[in-house]
């Protein structure tokens, strides 16, 4: 998964914000029997969804921009926006999804790009459906690796968050055989994070792992009517991707083709 709840940190090096804690690194009873594992399928009913994403730990409403900085290990600075679009897309699987586009910088040039599509069950969880990537070299697209739909060619979707988080809580992230297998376990909903938009209390921490990269995990807070705060690789490195700040764009920001938002 390529957005700032999924991507997989692209640098292993400090900076400045700082974490209280991390109390519940020991996960309580496990809680994941109704939520997807691995490759498990599942049976989704399009009317029981929603792209009015109103999941207290990201809530996405439509003009929402998050921006974050990444710092490289030689101290210069990888920039992300992530803007919750207007627009809408009908995934393979029959859901209607939310665009939601997540873009990467390094001294103002695009490296990466993603459309993400994203909806909301009855019961408050996040589905992830699928993304539509790019890497970028001098402008020029350069991979598309990662890019899935559910339903098409045997990908599926999975949980971005769930609707009720509890320590012990695993659940498919996504999953794409080869491609794109994330996922994601809840440690806590009692952390203490600070950032440079802020301090926040009772942060949802989950831990993201992949199994086609096995030695690499992330822990990831989320502020209550926030969303994504920080991410920290703790594969044997430092990376760090912190929110700076959070504003509202005009409508149709973030809709132009790859490459160019």
């Amino acid at each position: 998964m390529s957005t700032i709840h999924g991507r997989m940190l692209r640098i292993l090096a400090p900076c400045a914000a700082c974490v209280f804690a991390l109390s519940a690194c020991t996960a309580g009873v496990p809680a994941s029997s109704s939520l997807p594992q691995s490759d498990d399928p599942v049976s989704l009913d399009p009317a029981e969804f929603t792209t009015e994403i109103d999941n207290p730990y990201w809530p996405m409403e439509p003009r929402t921009r998050w921006s974050y900085v990444e710092f490289d290990p030689e101290g210069g600075e990888l920039t992300v926006d992530v803007i919750v679009t207007s627009e809408t897309k009908t995934i393979a699987n029959g859901i209607e999804a939310r665009v939601v586009r997540d873009t990467v910088y390094r001294d103002g040039e695009i490296i990466e790009d993603t459309f993400d599509w994203y909806a909301q069950d009855a019961a408050g969880a996040i589905w992830y459906l699928g993304e539509d990537t790019a890497e970028f070299e001098n402008g020029e697209i350069v991979s598309r690796e990662g890019s899935f739909e559910a339903g098409v060619d045997g990908a599926l979707p999975g949980i971005a968050l769930p609707a009720d988080p509890e320590p012990g809580m695993s659940y498919r992230q996504e999953y794409y055989a080869g491609e794109a297998e994330d996922n994601g376990a809840v440690l806590s909903v009692e952390e203490l994070v600070e950032v440079p938009y802020g301090r926040f209390e009772s942060a949802l921490l989950t831990r993201d792992t992949n199994p086609l990269e096995p030695d690499v995990a992330e822990l990831k807070f989320y502020a209550p009517g926030i969303g994504p705060v920080l991410t920290l690789d703790v594969s044997g490195g430092s990376g760090r991707e912190e929110l700076v700040d959070v504003t509202t764009v005009p409508d149709g920001t973030g809709t132009g083709p790859l490459g160019s938002p």
